[in-house]
């Protein structure tokens, strides 16, 4: 069944989902052109990539796919000519959308827990629902991102951490990244059962730590 069929099955999934992606997406973007502009390139923040517009963020066909199929992506330009001098400066800048997912994950896990307590409806409670989708979203997208492929940010922090795979023969190189990729496509459904998993763990964690 396609993504887009829930639109009639579960509306309110799919429309939680539309919006927790599309949140998710900007605020991981925006993290990347605020640590680029820390950094000395404000290209990102010059060209208004900080107001959440869909269509500037992710693009006609990214829209089309997420609303298709449930799946997007987005970007900010970053010229990383103007950033300063060293390894430290792109691997921060490309370390920031992950942290800022992970970041998001916590946010949403304990606001979960503390919707549990206080707003009643237990899990059926459509605020809880939300915050537990944007939390599975989240440390989804942070593993998402960190693995070492073009054009994930994993490859530009490998690339910094590593230079010399850069002078590493194209042909294996491109062998590998496409092994990667393989490896991810039939691990992505695990990606969510195992995303699930982490999210009921931390948030009992989180409920333990603060007594809810």
């Amino acid at each position: 069944m396609l993504f887009c069929q829930l639109l009639f099955v579960n509306p309110k999934f799919y429309l939680i989902w539309i919006v927790m992606v599309f949140i998710s997406i900007w605020i991981h973007e925006c993290a990347h052109a605020l640590t680029a502009k820390h950094f000395g390139d404000d290209t990102a923040v010059r060209g208004h990539y900080l107001i959440p517009n869909p269509i500037k963020l992710m693009g006609i066909p990214a829209i089309i796919s997420l609303l298709v199929i449930g799946i997007t992506w987005g970007s900010v330009p970053v010229d990383y000519r103007k950033l300063r001098k060293g390894r430290m400066p792109p691997m921060l800048v490309a370390l920031a959308g992950p942290l800022s997912n992970l970041v998001q994950y916590l946010f949403f896990c304990l606001a979960g827990i503390l919707i549990l307590k206080f707003a009643g409806g237990g899990v059926e409670n459509d605020l809880f629902q939300m915050m537990s989708i944007g939390a599975v979203l989240n440390i989804v997208l942070f593993v998402l991102n960190l693995i070492p492929v073009p054009p994930l940010d994993g490859w530009i922090v490998s690339l910094c951490l590593f230079p010399g795979i850069a002078r590493i023969n194209q042909e294996l190189r491109n062998g590998v990244i496409l092994g990667i990729f393989v490896l991810v496509f039939f691990s992505f459904g695990y990606l969510f059962t195992y995303g699930q998993h982490a999210v009921v763990f931390t948030m009992r964690l989180f409920a333990y730590f603060f007594g809810i």
